[in-house]
């Protein structure tokens, strides 16, 4: 149950009620600040719209981040919306087998992209030589796009657990079908 009340678009100003366009359970308790929910908003378009960063590359990043955290809401959000990126199954399932250890498929440069998630999420910010890798692979710009996108997901994953926002009822097939550590 989530610490704040879920609001809908007749519960905001008529200059607020754009904020609810996609009404998930996150937006709905956001916009019980609607500046916070804008400022937050505004960060999430640039990394799913103008960053240049490869969209799939971009999704695994973040996905590294869910399942770090254990995070019901992001992951299965994210398990979703990577599939309309380029994801497949078998890529989520790399990442987790990637994650604890096991031998993958996956070329180097998305190994260096999960490292570098993991390295930021568990550790507070990417070796040396894990940036060095992408910045050599990607170039400035993208490097830079990926950092925002790992550490604007870690701050997106302790809002979701601190809020404790709801998984929609919609989402939970990707819980089933990946389901997180315990």
């Amino acid at each position: 149950m989530a610490r704040v009340p879920y609001l809908d678009p007749s519960d905001l100003s008529a200059e607020n009620q754009d904020l609810l366009k996609r009404p998930i359970s996150l937006h709905r308790a956001l916009v019980n600040s609607p500046n916070a929910a804008r400022a937050f908003g505004t960060v999430g378009t640039f990394i799913r719209f103008g960053s240049k960063l490869d969209p799939r590359l971009r999704e695994l990043a973040i996905l590294q981040v869910g399942w770090l955290a254990r995070s019901p809401y992001e992951w299965s959000h994210h398990v979703k919306i990577s599939h309309d990126f380029g994801c497949t199954d078998e890529d989520i399932q790399a990442l987790i087998d990637d994650t604890t250890g096991k031998p993958t498929t996956l070329d180097a440069l998305t190994r260096a992209v999960l490292r570098g998630a993991r390295e930021m999420t568990l550790d507070g910010a990417m070796a040396a030589d894990t940036f060095a890798a992408l910045q050599s692979a990607i170039g400035n710009e993208e490097v830079v796009d990926l950092t925002v996108t790992i550490a604007f997901y870690n701050a997106v994953v302790r809002l979701l657990a601190t809020l404790a926002i709801d998984v929609e009822e919609e989402y939970t097939p990707y819980l089933r079908r990946f389901p997180l550590p315990v």
